[in-house]
């Protein structure tokens, strides 16, 4: 018996007593209280004052989206360092990509168009592009698990008999040094470089604006942060400021915006439907942690790694590096719990904001109705949604005869717009269980709403020509099968006819009810077998 309590008791042996500073919150702040001067501003002349910028002539706009043969991929996320699994140091398995919606965005290699390509297939022109785009990188979420994580390690290492070691020992000095909700450096970045990128792929549409473009985006921090940087890439930085209008939509409770529409519909906010991904979510967290706590829990005291604590961990990870640059959370946690986090993430998409919720179709229905809208140049003028009446009855700020169109949204929200579309081949194999990860899934949420993600909808004239006859969307430069729109035909390189779009569009808006999904009184169904983002009975 003493042998086993000495045994016990070997792994504190060399214990990393806690500092009182373990889980306390460092802030920085720049620039430094006083430095703002402006009597000595007349030193520092701008450009135009200055002059002598030397010869300026401009050349050809970009349209690499017709002509770079192989496409440009993104393929890494420089210059955050790239972390390892517990279990995979020399490992090629990219931590990264398993961080679902907390995961900088890669290019998608197929959605089951293997030779598809996302430039324009041989023969087409492009007439016209709409981007609906996630905000970057962005700090935790106001009250995030990561944030009470660093609370709850504050509290307990104010005790004497918390005490961390071997992988765990850094705790006892670890502080929380994230802010909340706006976005990172590596989060500007990467708007602006994703700007930079859209300018070669469609700058030849600039060509035919007859008036500045109008870009539309929310008005939460960085949101407007996002659809700046992102102007200051493709514009460039010393002019988008009067190269285009910038829309900033009302985001908060009560306001109709279709780039954040839980703000109008009550369902979406509710424990019991509009949190049912995280109560599924929940289930499976403590089936693929159990090794994790097993294995972790030895290494410290005074400190119980529940479930929730757990995921927090893996969310720091995450939320560090896109922050931070690098994180000690990161390889405490092997690969197959990488991939059980993914998957978990999965799970909380799919059954709050995904093709098994019954409000998903009903909060992306004004995002497409507006799509509609500007695809066939006709003023909305059914205001059944969250469309904005006031806006999109307007031509200043909703105009429909842009040959580029960019809106800036949330993960969620383009999640529920892929629903709305019925992009039926992300949920192929769905509904999505909770006790196993299913081989060959389709819904993957590192690839549909990660940071930065971009989903893109090519107009095209197939053989070119000044009229559109087909459509097609990437999603994080993968080609996506539009075979779930009635009317739309199989097709290799992921087209479909334009008036058939047009046509399937709005038989699938005529069979979603705002009202009933978003304010109704029902229950989630049990089990829940839903895959189209819709109450399975209610009426038209």
């Amino acid at each position: 018996m003493l042998a086993a309590v000495l045994l016990l008791a070997l792994p504190f042996c060399n214990a990393e007593l806690a500092s009182s500073i373990a889980g306390s919150t460092v802030v920085d702040s720049y620039p430094p209280a006083g430095a703002t001067n402006t009597a000595i501003d007349t030193y520092f002349p701008d450009a135009s004052q200055v002059g002598y910028a030397g010869p300026t002539p401009t050349g050809a706009e970009p349209a690499a989206i017709i002509t770079a043969i192989p496409f440009s991929k993104i393929e890494n996320a420089f210059p955050l360092s790239e972390p390892k699994s517990a279990n995979g140091k020399d490992s090629s398995f990219n931590v990264m990509r398993h961080w679902g919606n907390l995961g900088p965005m890669y290019s998608v290699e197929s959605f089951g168009l293997p030779d598809a390509s996302p430039t324009i297939p041989e023969g087409c022109g492009i007439n016209a592009v709409h981007l609906l785009m996630r905000h970057g990188a962005r700090y935790p979420t106001s009250g995030s698990g990561s944030a009470q994580f660093a609370t709850d390690l504050n509290a307990a290492a104010s005790n004497k008999s918390f005490s961390a070691t071997g992988e765990l020992e850094f705790l006892a000095t670890w502080t929380y040094k994230l802010g909340a909700e706006i976005l990172t450096p590596f989060g500007r970045d990467s708007l602006f470089s994703n700007g930079v990128a859209f300018r070669y792929r469609y700058g030849n549409l600039l060509n035919a604006f007859t008036d500045l473009p109008v870009f539309r985006t929310t008005s939460e921090d960085r949101m407007v942060d996002s659809a700046l940087n992102f102007a200051a890439g493709f514009f460039g930085l010393r002019t988008y400021e009067t190269d285009y209008h910038q829309e900033i939509i009302i985001e908060s409770d009560g306001f109709n915006n279709t780039l954040a529409p839980y703000e109008t519909c009550t369902n979406a906010n509710s424990e019991d439907v509009g949190n049912f991904g995280g109560i599924q979510g929940d289930i499976w967290a403590d089936i693929y942690l159990k090794s994790a706590r097993k294995r972790l829990q030895p290494l410290i005291r005074g400190f119980n790694l529940t479930t929730s604590r757990l995921i927090a961990m893996q969310e720091t990870c995450a939320y560090e590096t896109v922050a931070l640059g690098y994180s000690e959370f990161c390889d405490l946690f092997t690969e197959e719990e990488w991939e059980g986090y993914e998957y978990y993430v999965d799970l909380n998409f799919w059954y709050s904001e995904g093709p098994g919720n019954p409000t998903a179709a009903a909060q992306g229905l004004g995002y497409v109705q507006e799509l509609v809208s500007r695809l066939t140049h006709t003023p909305i003028n059914v205001w059944n949604s969250t469309t904005n009446s006031t806006l999109d009855s307007s031509n200043i700020t909703f105009p429909l005869n842009q040959p580029i169109y960019v809106d800036a949204t949330h993960d969620t929200v383009i999640s529920s717009i892929v629903t709305t579309l019925n992009l039926t081949s992300l949920a192929a194999n769905g509904p999505l269980p909770t006790d196993h990860i299913p081989p060959h899934r389709s819904y993957i949420v590192s690839q549909i709403a990660p940071f930065s993600s971009q989903l893109v909808t090519q107009v095209l004239s197939c053989p070119a020509s000044q009229e559109p006859t087909h459509i097609r969307f990437l999603l994080n430069d993968g080609v996506v099968p539009l075979t779930g729109i009635h009317g739309c035909k199989e097709d290799p390189n992921g087209l479909c006819e334009l008036p058939s779009f047009i046509s399937g569009m709005q038989e699938r808006i005529g069979e979603i009810n705002f009202a009933y999904d978003c304010f109704a009184n029902y229950t989630m169904p049990d089990p829940d077998t839903i895959i189209d983002g819709r109450y399975p009975t209610r009426p038209l």
